[in-house]
């Protein structure tokens, strides 16, 4: 063929710099992975039995393609519960493949080509490829370890242009582990009611965060009615190969995601959901519990870094440290390559984040202290000539 096969919009998209670094550690003997956002702990077992017993019971067609009305039932009273905001289950939640096939699936529902989506960064790297596979622009507006990650609405309003059409943002963030006070959603909020913008609010990680609180953006004033609220069960549950996440929107985005998913997916898996449905009524102590592990894990790797000479801002939310490595002579690339290779310790480059992440890498403390320290001991010869 002579013509191109490839669409322009998939080949804009480059591959995913944590994907990359993943597949070069699993072919390495004797890694500590700090890599990969994915919980150490199994899926507690009562959840695990429920998806069990949905086979068993012969629970294996399709559910409807919002999801099980009673899984919806139990996610509109957990929002409640958490946030004080209020959603139809008929008409106002979906559940997803993922929180990345809700995120997809709403910027096609909502996003024109040419549209542009402005994007705080660093940011999960599905965020920009999500904006250009619905046809629209994604404009970076960057964030500093100086202001401990957090956009300004001065920043996002600098950012705006008459082709902007929504604000997409992730907090507690992937990957620097930043969490926005209520005051800084409250610019965020400010900007968006008076553009007249959509925000697209990942909060995936809205249970895991340590000596603050959560704010859903959605809970704002005047917010609900302008935020497509993203959620799911990977991170609070341990429950990443379940592939199961939602979305929580206005009635007109709801529906028109839905459509969307109803000819790609159909439905999420069954039996994921209905192990959902078990973690929304009896994993809220399996949580704190983690939480606690986490936090733990929190202080020891973000304490050993700062002592190794790797300047660490305290993390606040989520399960990722974000070192800054610059002052060692290296690129984030190169500094996460001869790590690697070397001391066999795999981190992700800070910039696979998006620009204003170089000289940084994300370190994941989701694995065990035991490696947590291993892996420490490793970067810590490893930088030691460099300092």
């Amino acid at each position: 063929m002579t013509q191109e096969r490839i669409a322009e919009r998939v080949a804009l998209v480059p591959p995913s710099g944590i994907r990359r670094f993943f597949d070069i550690a699993a072919q390495m003997p004797d890694v500590i992975s700090l890599g990969i956002g994915e919980p150490d702990f199994v899926t507690p077992d009562q959840i695990r039995n429920a998806g069990i017993q949905s086979l068993q019971q012969g629970f294996t067609a399709y559910t409807s393609n919002s999801g099980l009305l009673e899984l919806r039932v139990a996610l509109s009273e957990h929002i409640k519960q958490l946030y004080g905001i209020e959603y139809d289950p008929e008409t106002e939640l979906l559940i997803t493949v993922g929180v990345s096939e809700a995120l997809q699936n709403a910027m096609l529902a909502t996003i024109n080509p040419g549209d542009e989506v402005i994007i705080p960064e660093p940011s999960f790297v599905a965020y920009p490829a999500s904006v250009v596979f619905a046809g629209g622009v994604p404009v970076p507006v960057s964030t500093s370890v100086e202001n401990s990650f957090q956009v300004t609405g001065d920043a996002i309003e600098e950012a705006i242009t008459p082709r902007t059409r929504a604000i997409l943002i992730g907090y507690p963030n992937n990957p620097t582990g930043a969490v926005m006070p209520r005051e800084r959603l409250l610019e965020i909020a400010a900007i968006a009611e008076k553009y007249d913008l959509l925000v697209f609010s990942d909060e995936i990680y809205d249970r895991l965060v340590y000596g603050v609180d959560h704010t859903c953006f959605a809970s704002l004033p005047g917010m609900r009615n302008r935020t497509v609220l993203l959620g799911g069960f990977s991170k609070a549950y341990a429950m990443t190969g379940w592939r199961l996440g939602w979305l929580a929107a206005p009635v007109d985005v709801t529906a028109a995601t839905r459509k969307i998913h109803q000819y790609a997916i159909m439905s999420a898996p069954t039996v994921a959901q209905y192990a959902g449905l078990e973690a929304l009524r009896s994993g809220e102590k399996d949580v704190r519990q983690m939480v606690a592990e986490y936090d733990r894990r929190r202080r020891v790797i973000v304490d050993g870094l700062n002592q190794i000479g790797l300047p660490t801002f305290e993390a606040q939310g989520a399960f990722y440290v974000f070192p800054q490595v610059s002052h060692l002579g290296f690129t984030s690339e190169e500094f996460a390559e001869q790590l690697l290779h070397d001391q066999q310790v795999a981190v992700i480059p800070g910039d696979a984040f998006g620009p204003s992440g170089a000289g940084f890498v994300r370190a994941c403390y989701a694995s065990s202290l035991d490696k947590i320290e291993a892996a420490l001991d490793r970067i810590e010869r490893f930088v030691k000539p460099y300092l």
